[in-house]
């Protein structure tokens, strides 16, 4: 009886030792931290005053959800480029102004005869295909000499691009090559009212960064429009 009630005793003195160690883990430890910040994100073991402005330090909430910085570019994002444009109603934008908005991009000219007119109904084609206002349809000039506001936007209306979901744009000379390099579009001047151009619809999601192209005119663009779709979703 006396050995059974050792034994008895050493488990019970384990188990309590077990039970006490198990919740000294789960003792939540509150931080401090001055509510001006003034040494940034610097917490406190305990509750006092900040040594520098001397106001109380207070609990850090720990349980604040993380919001993500929505104002962070990615580095391969086109909205990094500086450069300004003028659109179709004579206004001055950056690229970073079309932020939020998935952008289908296509390089163009306004008195183009030839390719030019199918790009853009291979644009219209697929915007009546995806029908969602999250997303722009951006004609950029490579002629902006020629390519003024005021033919840009008789161009629109000539068209049928009057909604605020198509984008004419125009730069100078080398704001608008630095933009082919960036979506791969190859153009050179044949003559003083023609130019030879690459075929490209671009897709951008909402934060610049480039998620798909489509080469050719008059292709399947079943494709292109599911990307869109999902960009959008």
């Amino acid at each position: 009886m006396k050995k059974l009630l050792i034994v008895l005793s050493i488990v019970f003195t384990a188990s309590s030792l077990f039970i006490a160690c198990g919740n000294d883990k789960e003792q939540n430890v509150t931080l401090y931290e001055c509510p001006m910040h003034c040494e940034g994100d610097k917490t406190y073991d305990e509750a006092g005053s900040c040594p520098v402005c001397k106001m109380d330090l207070t609990p850090v909430n720990t349980d604040e959800p993380i919001v993500a910085n929505t104002n962070e570019i990615d580095e391969n994002s086109i909205f990094n480029l500086t450069s300004k444009w003028t659109n179709q109603h004579n206004e001055t934008i950056t690229l970073k102004d079309l932020k939020g908005d998935v952008l289908v991009m296509v390089m163009i000219y306004t008195s183009c005869q030839a390719a030019c007119p199918r790009l853009v109904a291979d644009m219209r084609n697929i915007s009546q295909k995806v029908d969602n206002k999250e997303v722009k349809y951006v004609l950029v000039s490579i002629d902006p000499e020629t390519d003024t506001p005021e033919k840009m936007k008789a161009f629109a209306i000539e068209n049928q691009l009057g909604d605020d979901q198509w984008i004419l744009l125009r730069s100078t000379a080398d704001d608008t090559r630095e933009f082919s390099n960036v979506l791969a579009v190859k153009y050179k001047q044949i003559s003083p009212i023609d130019f030879s151009h690459s075929n490209i619809i671009s897709v951008f999601d909402k934060g610049g960064v480039l998620f798909h192209q489509q080469e050719g005119l008059g292709v399947d663009n079943e494709e292109t429009v599911s990307k869109i779709k999902e960009l959008v979703n």
